[in-house]
């Protein structure tokens, strides 16, 4: 079954469009490169359009009714959006539901060292990377300092083009080749992904001079102290801005697409959709990478407690309604899949695989090898899908993530089953997946907004 290359398809209107889209896209890249800056601004997009604090309302006593627009964040790393419908909320709710975190490496708590006069920070990766390709790029820091006494202090090093930027040195390849002889994930250990941060001693200084220097700077720059990293959050990403990519300007080449690019459209579509009949959601949320943990992962409990908060406002709240509303919801699991790559053409089946340019990606079942771990959806939501898609004009493929015994992967998808609820995994291909920049297509994420939207409007008929 071919599908069409959208590209040949698309009007002048539509090119501009979607011109428009990436343009937008590209900035809330780069506004958001941590979990932290994702959810700040995907909440300065939701209140310019109307969203308020569903936490106010809760607190000032206040109700919802039918067209209210509502959002809540939990602990500045996960955010979700609700549209309330005219049906009861126990009929269920149109969901897409993306993550915002994205592999990068992290600031150690004790992370400052001085080595033959060259200071160091001690980092822990996050999530699954290629350590190799981490080495002598262009790094930034971003994050914030958090003081004994809750004073906030924000950090963003290198993203400027007046700012320093960091790295990870590499052994000069005419001294590597005991190295160059080990496995990929052995050529760099983890313990060696250290950034170098500095190497001008503080005049006066006897001992550890560097790391004297650069512990002054901070205190100048930033009022922080070396134990102010016990209570910091510091995330080291690629420094630079999202950027096109190929002759023709045709993609979009950029850091934290997995699964940014899903979240981004997932938002857009959610602030596009007015007057729905049934209730609309979009839910974004941190530590997928990692497995969902924690209380700002899927595995929480914080967007079942704001479903419970959002039926006690519009004074439908039973136990049985929570119950009902989840399990009778309908949800996009969005998140991204593997784009074929001819260079590695090995490690893919080509009649079930993502290319760039057909449009949104549907994976009916994760996991890995024998479905391990996977949510594998029901035929008949894929083909009530199918249905509103076609009719709509959405360009759509189906893929899974590699070879059957080679590859793999997981999404939020399988939690939210766990509520009954009919879930499928849906989002955009992207190339140099997990690498420290990644590769999609202008078209695919067009056709995904236009997907999602599409959804949000017509999965309840």
């Amino acid at each position: 079954m071919e599908r069409k290359n959208v590209w040949k398809e698309y009007t002048k209107k539509e090119l501009k469009e979607l011109e428009r889209l990436n343009k937008d896209y590209r900035g809330f890249l780069d506004a958001g490169k941590t979990e932290r800056e994702c959810a700040l601004e995907s909440v300065k997009m939701a209140e310019k359009a109307g969203y308020r604090n569903l936490k106010e309302i809760i607190s000032s006593g206040g109700s919802l009714q039918a067209g209210d627009k509502v959002y809540a964040v939990n602990m500045k790393k996960s955010v979700v959006l609700f549209q309330i419908g005219r049906q009861p909320l126990e009929k269920g709710m149109a969901i897409l539901g993306a993550h915002i975190d994205s592999p990068r490496m992290d600031i150690k708590q004790n992370p400052l060292y001085e080595d033959t006069e060259l200071a160091y920070l001690d980092t822990h990766y996050y999530g699954g990377i290629k350590k190799y390709q981490w080495v002598t790029l262009p790094l930034a820091i971003h994050g914030v300092f958090v003081k004994k006494n809750g004073e906030v202090t924000e950090v963003c090093i290198g993203e400027d083009e007046k700012d320093p930027v960091f790295c990870v040195t590499d052994l000069l390849i005419h001294l590597a080749h005991e190295r160059m002889e080990k496995k990929a994930d052995k050529v760099i250990e983890g313990e060696e992904l250290d950034i170098l941060f500095g190497s001008q001693p503080l005049k006066g200084a006897e001992k550890d001079a560097v790391m004297a220097n650069v512990l002054q700077i901070l205190k100048d720059r930033y009022e922080v102290e070396e134990e102010d990293f016990l209570s910091a959050e510091l995330e080291v990403v690629p420094a630079g801005r999202a950027r096109e990519s190929g002759i023709d300007a045709s993609m979009i080449m950029a850091y934290g697409q997995d699964d940014r690019v899903c979240a981004y459209t997932s938002l857009a579509a959610m602030l596009e959709v007015e007057d729905t009949e049934y209730t609309t959601c979009c839910l974004l949320v941190d530590k997928e990478e990692i497995g969902s943990v924690g209380a700002t992962g899927m595995q929480s409990n914080f967007f079942e407690n704001m479903v419970a908060e959002l039926l006690e406002c519009l004074g439908q709240y039973s136990e049985l309604a929570l119950r009902r509303c989840l399990m009778n919801s309908k949800m996009l699991s969005s998140d991204v899949s593997a784009a074929y790559d001819p260079t590695y053409a090995a490690a893919y089946e080509k009649k079930n695989a993502a290319y760039f340019g057909r449009g949104m990606v549907f994976n009916k079942f994760t996991g890995s090898r024998g479905k391990s771990g996977s949510n594998d959806a029901n035929a008949e939501f894929m083909a009530q899908i199918r249905g509103i898609l076609e009719h709509a004009g959405v360009a759509y493929q189906t893929a899974e993530l590699g070879k059957v015994d080679i590859g793999g992967g997981g999404t939020i998808a399988y939690i939210m089953a766990l509520y009954g609820m009919d879930v499928i995994d849906c989002g955009v291909a992207v190339l140099n997946m997990h690498a420290p920049w990644e590769i999609t297509s202008k078209a695919d994420v067009y056709e995904v907004k236009k997907g999602y939207v599409v959804f949000l409007e017509k999965i309840f008929g």
